[in-house]
């Protein structure tokens, strides 16, 4: 590789970070006394503990466990 063209793969590495659609997750719920299937969607999004707010990528994979554990959660586009 030459010094050329790696300026120009890094801004086309950029492009591709600005362009991914983010949520902002919350837990406002909970998790003592849930389904173990549950506990591990929330544990999946990256929350441990009540009113904690993590950004995810918005994957249909993320969608799933957000929509599998809707009622514990608050979601917002970032």
């Amino acid at each position: 590789m030459t010094e050329e063209t790696k300026p120009a793969k890094k801004k086309a590495a950029k492009k591709k970070a600005a362009a991914v659609k983010k949520l902002n997750v919350t837990l406002v719920r909970s998790k003592n006394g849930r389904l173990a299937s549950h506990k591990a969607c929330v544990a999946g999004l990256g929350l441990r503990r009540m009113h904690q707010t993590v950004q995810v990528i918005d994957t249909p994979e993320n969608r799933g466990m957000i929509n599998k554990v809707q009622y514990m959660l608050s979601v917002e586009e970032a």
